[in-house]
């Protein structure tokens, strides 16, 4: 499943290309999505004007308005969706299920084989039911170790599972909190609660450099995963545990454990982990 970083890859390729743009024409070829795609959507957006690309969470928050309408269009990749910039004539592919035209003669082109993606229409879209009980973003300034400590007091749930909670914080997914929870020597079943302050500060720096990291290096590369341009993220290429369990850890030379937490791999060292 595309992460934060590949969302946020995502929307940084098709921002220039979308912003301050008209769209000219509506496709939605098959709108069963996880949700219906809303059935007026080319009345609404039609002659409208994209004015932002944002994002929030693992959303794009696609910001418009007309004479008539303003808004966001909430959209989700879902499992396996994309989202590409069309610079030429070549026809959709089976699974292109929805279509924006510009008036640059760009179409931004979503892709979902799996349909679990999501084109949604909100005129407040921060108190859309989606968005509006979602925790901090991890590299905004109220994300604190403070918060988490505050936050955790009390609870027995493994520290992996607290910091992919969504109402904690969001964004963190499994292979993000595999690598954070290594960087900051904090073994993934740990009670949330039983971690120091202390603890909590260097994790917080661990998840924002691991995330800032991924960012920059267009995300991780994920079977279904391919960034606007077309091209696949490389930061699982430095991965540190995430997958390679057996393999001897990075830090100590200790043979790497994978456990499951969730249904979710849990890859960490026994020795650097506490």
């Amino acid at each position: 499943m595309p992460e934060l970083p590949e969302v946020e890859t995502t929307r940084r390729g098709i921002a220039p290309h979308c912003e301050n743009r008209t769209i000219t024409q509506v496709t939605v070829r098959d709108g069963r999505l996880r949700w219906p795609v809303p059935g007026n959507l080319a009345e609404l957006l039609e002659g409208a004007v994209i004015h932002t690309v944002d994002r929030r969470a693992k959303y794009l928050l696609i910001g418009v308005s007309s004479a008539t309408v303003a808004g966001s269009l909430i959209v989700h990749l879902g499992m396996s969706g994309s989202l590409r910039v069309i610079t030429d004539q070549s026809e959709p592919l089976l699974h292109d299920h929805v279509e924006l035209a510009l008036d640059n003669g760009i179409r931004l082109r979503f892709n979902d084989p799996r349909r679990f993606g999501c084109w949604l229409w909100s005129e407040t879209p921060d108190q859309h039911p989606l968005i509006a009980s979602l925790g901090p973003e991890p590299l905004a300034p109220e994300f604190t170790g403070r918060m988490l400590y505050r936050l955790s007091r009390g609870k027995k749930t493994p520290v992996k599972s607290f910091i992919m909670d969504n109402h904690v914080v969001v964004g963190v997914g499994n292979i993000y909190a595999n690598e954070a929870l290594f960087k900051a020597g904090i073994h993934p079943r740990r009670a949330a609660g039983r971690i120091s302050l202390d603890r909590y500060n260097r994790l917080v720096n661990a998840i924002r450099e691991t995330l800032s990291a991924a960012i920059l290096m267009g995300g991780t590369t994920l079977r279904d995963f391919v960034n606007s341009d077309g091209k696949p993220g490389y930061f699982a290429q430095s991965l540190l545990v995430y997958g390679r369990s057996g393999e001897f850890c990075p830090e100590c030379g200790h043979p790497l454990k994978e456990i499951r937490m969730n249904q979710r791999s849990t890859v960490y060292c026994s020795k650097c982990q506490r």
